[in-house]
């Protein structure tokens, strides 16, 4: 059993813009692919995966060794890395950290004998580098710095001949390198339209021709550029190799564009846009031509390894004739075929077998829905093709294409399974059989004029709900039977005036009947009466601002593990909320994993016994996909994530039965399945400690620091104040302070919570155990404050750029930066956001600026509100800028900016 709590166990999609490698050797029939930042070894003759796991970033670049045995990916970005694996048995042989510190690499090429290789950086000054990789994985052999005038050069190729010599192109640049130990030079020969009086086109790849000194180059436009040595320059004809050549001339090959140029034994194998292969002799000669894949435009072609391979043909086979007079049986070695539209095919040359590996996505994937009972898990994408997976065996079960302009942008299966939903970008909705994927209207709805975000179904199928663009809830109904339409049109409305982030169905406490809410960025959640809402007039129950200043991202129902009901949210300041279902009071706020960025998306993870079995949230991320242990306690050791997609997680499902994960990638289009290991989930919190132990870890300094000291102390203070300073009587000393007590106590912490968040606060002890007896709790002691202290203070501390985020927001520009006048200042203090009294701005602002003895209001005296406005008149600017305030009044100045100002 893995350590981990989510293991990645099979990838849905493929990077159709890398070129596929064939591994296939005659032991195993088996591709490699990047999907999103892993590897994928697939064994496509017993359907199965092996995952390579270790790039934090997209991979961008892969090549084999000759005898497919060693594999090199790489990618760009932070933390980039170059991996050699070996394929057999998929474990990173050799791994080199940040080969280019400048972002990466765009492309890798390891010469034939596999001991050295070539590494070219995704920087904008590219290095090319040569490593002998199996001695040294930090520091390469040789290196040469490339100008950034000669374009992103992304193709390597070694010369096979002679691995001194290779050749690097761009689409304009075409750059001839050889190297030695420690020495390298190149040599970019230049080549205009106007040189041989014809277009080149962009270049695709370049090649050394066999037994020659010349080089070849495909082009856009189906030519063949035709370099060879500069000897005008040297004066010494030679048929000697050097890297210093000049274009000899331009063959016009063909009409389409090459796309991929490669060598196979004595061939010269060329891949266009019109899906066509042809090979060449090495006077490129016209061999063989393939025209019937139907693979769409070819951009790699992969061949398999066979030791001892011999260009005859034995009996009984059924090589094609090829195009020489003496029409001899064409024998090459089987290869595969990758496209620009993510289909890729083995091609058997025996008898000349089309077999389709792989069609998949070749647009963004945001639809992703889980059948409700069965292993079925829909997949759609903005390519408008929509495919039905049976996630258990590995096999795709239905799947349609949709005309073009037809974008998939969501989809749902109603609870039954019978019935599946699609949203599309234009604004459209389709209700389909979930067997055939035939639509079950005449035609769709097109009620809204913006994609469609969010679609989901009753409990009961009754409705059908569709959030779009437009920031507007559309809401269908089910209709009789013999109506020739599952659902009709029932109306719309636009309660939110900023994006909708989640859309729900729920069930009434008291009734069956289905209740739909909706979560806006505008921080409000949205109650809509079905029951009373008829054609073209959907009502509301209740729109409730739940946030002040965060942005809710998702929300989803409490599982029922508590005796009262909630709502839970998530939102970008890394906080979960839990809201009552009936009032949508926040009942509690809790910290969320700070894993880099707030959780978007959120489900709790199905299991068979709702009641009794112990309950799990699986959530994502901007780029992760994790796990928490419910109910949620803001202990970060009971969550846990990882890396699921590097550049963005669009989606996130669960399986029915739980035991499955589904996370779409958008733009990378690729849906990673991950396998829950609850165990491993269980163990890790165990380790994080019990009781207050974790929480002990969020202070500054620990159980034992400075800061678990004070707080004792202010315990101790707060029971004074609230027994009354000047009391002589017997203090009476307790373990817990007063409700009333809190917010000073958080204030002398460091925390300085709006009114709005006192009230969530107190509440949230106040009912704490409200429906378990009926009473009101009026203290708490130092656990449960401790435990309040963490869940509700910012994340990451007060941020100074928030400061100047408001200065530049609402203030005008100036020499010294975004400022504000003194008296608009001191209004909009007063008169936006919450309300603060004139006295009591004076008495905030005076402390703040160290006018007040003993750091601020004193315990036995008055504020003198009076002597308090002359000294912020005589102290405070006229014109006052962000930094200004930042600093010298809120003491930031003495800070990073992650930690509070001086209280």
């Amino acid at each position: 059993m893995s350590s981990s709590a989510l293991n990645m166990v099979w990838s849905f999609g493929l990077n159709r813009s890398i070129p596929v490698l064939n591994l296939t050797d005659g032991v195993r029939k088996v591709i490699m692919y990047p999907c999103a930042h892993v590897g994928v070894l697939y064994d496509f003759h017993n359907n199965k995966q092996h995952i390579l796991q270790g790039h934090a970033n997209p991979i961008t670049c892969t090549c084999v060794s000759e005898d497919k045995r060693w594999l090199v990916t790489g990618d760009k970005g932070s933390d980039s890395m170059v991996i050699v694996w070996d394929t057999y048995t998929g474990i990173p042989i050799q791994t080199m950290f940040d080969p280019n510190p400048e972002g990466g690499v765009v492309a890798v090429a390891l010469t034939p004998d596999a001991r050295y290789l070539a590494t070219l950086s995704a920087s904008e000054r590219q290095i090319l580098s040569i490593w002998d990789w199996t001695i040294d994985g930090e520091t390469p052999v040789c290196t040469a710095e490339l100008d950034a005038k000669y374009g992103v050069q992304n193709y390597i190729f070694f010369n096979p001949e002679n691995i001194h010599f290779l050749v690097t192109n761009s689409e304009s640049q075409v750059i001839f390198f050889q190297w030695e130990e420690r020495r390298m030079e190149y040599f970019a020969p230049p080549l205009t339209d106007q040189d041989f009086n014809k277009p080149v086109g962009r270049y695709s790849q370049s090649i050394f021709q066999a037994g020659s000194t010349r080089a070849l180059t495909g082009t856009s436009l189906g030519n063949l550029v035709v370099w060879d040595n500069n000897q005008v320059l040297t004066k010494v004809i030679t048929s000697e190799q050097t890297a210093n050549k000049k274009a000899l001339k331009i063959i016009k090959l063909q009409d389409r564009g090459i796309n991929v140029l490669t060598i196979t034994d004595k061939y010269i194998v060329v891949g266009d846009i019109a899906g066509h292969v042809k090979f060449f002799d090495q006077s490129l000669k016209l061999i063989y031509w393939y025209q019937d894949f139907g693979l769409g435009p070819v951009n790699a072609l992969s061949f398999s390894f066979v030791p001892e391979f011999t260009p005859v043909a034995a009996e009984n086979t059924k090589y094609p004739p090829d195009a020489t007079i003496a029409a001899r049986k064409f024998v090459v070695r089987d290869f595969v075929v990758g496209s620009n539209i993510a289909i890729f095919g083995n091609i058997t040359a025996d008898g000349t077998k089309v077999e389709v590996i792989h069609r998949e996505h070749d647009a963004s994937i945001h639809a992703l829905a889980s059948h409700p009972t069965s292993p079925y898990l829909a997949i759609g994408s903005y390519s408008g093709l929509l495919k039905i997976w049976n996630y258990e065996q590995k096999d795709v079960m239905v799947s349609r294409m949709f005309d073009r302009g037809n974008l998939i942008r969501c989809c749902s299966y109603d609870p039954s399974g019978a019935l599946l939903a699609v949203g599309f970008t234009n604004g459209c909705v389709r209700v389909l059989d979930a067997i055939t994927l035939q639509d079950e209207m005449e035609e769709p709805f097109r009620y809204a004029r913006d994609a469609i975000t969010h679609i989901a179904f009753s409990h009961d199928s009754q409705y059908l709900a569709t959030a779009d663009a437009e920031y507007t809830v559309t809401v269908y109904k089910k209709e009789g039977r013999g109506t020739g339409s599952p659902y009709t049109y029932m109306g719309r409305h636009r309660a939110h005036y900023k994006p909708i982030r989640d859309i729900m169905f729920g069930v009434h406490l008291d009734s069956t009947a289905p209740r739909l809410l909706s979560l806006g960025e505008d921080r409000v959640m949205v109650e809509y009466d079905l029951e009373n809402s008829s054609r073209d007039n959907i009502k509301l129950s209740s729109a409730d601002r739940i946030e002040q200043s965060a942005v809710p991202l998702c929300m989803a129902w409490y599982p029922p593990i508590t005796k009262e009901h909630f709502i839970l949210t998530a939102n970008d300041q890394y906080k979960f909320k839990l809201y009552n279902t009936t009032t949508k009071m926040c009942r509690k706020t809790l910290l969320g994993p700070t894993y880099g960025s707030p959780v978007t998306k959120i489900q709790v993870i199905p299991t068979k016994d709702e009641v009794k079995n112990k309950r799990y949230l699986a959530y994502t991320t901007e780029d992760k996909v994790g796990m928490s242990i419910l109910p949620l306690t803001g202990n970060p050791h009971n969550s846990m994530a990882l890396v699921a997609h590097p550049c963005r997680v669009a989606n996130l499902t669960c399986s029915s039965d739980g035991r499955y994960l589904f996370t779409a990638g958008g733009a990378d289009a690729a849906v990673h399945m991950w396998e829950v290991n609850i165990s491993a989930l269980e163990a890790q919190a165990q380790l994080g400690g019990e009781d207050l132990i974790p929480f002990y870890g969020l202070l500054d300094g620990g159980r034992d620091g400075d800061l678990f000291a004070e707080l004792e102390d202010y315990f101790y203070y707060a029971q004074i104040r609230s027994q009354s300073v000047n009391t002589m009587e017997t203090r009476q000393v307790s373990i817990k302070i007063q409700l009333s007590e809190v917010p000073f106590v958080m204030r002398a912490m460091g925390f300085y919570p709006s009114e709005q968040e006192i009230e969530d606060m107190l509440n949230e002890v106040k009912f704490s155990k409200y429906v378990e007896t009926g009473q009101y709790v009026n203290d708490i002691d130092l656990g449960d404050f401790i435990k309040l202290y963490v869940n509700h203070r910012p994340a990451f501390g007060l941020s100074p750029e928030k400061i100047l985020w408001a200065f530049d927001t609402l203030g005008i520009p100036t020499d010294q930066g975004p400022a504000i006048e003194r008296g608009e200042l001191l209004e909009i203090l007063q008169s936006k956001g919450e309300h603060m009294t004139e006295y009591e701005l004076a008495e905030y602002l005076t402390t703040l600026m160290g006018f007040n003895p003993e750091g601020g209001k004193c315990e036995l005296q008055n504020f003198d509100a009076t002597a308090a406005g002359d000294l912020i008149d005589q102290n405070l600017p006229y014109t006052v800028t962000g930094e200004m305030f930042s600093k010298e009044i809120l003491g930031f100045s003495m800070y990073d900016g992650n930690s509070a100002p001086p209280s």
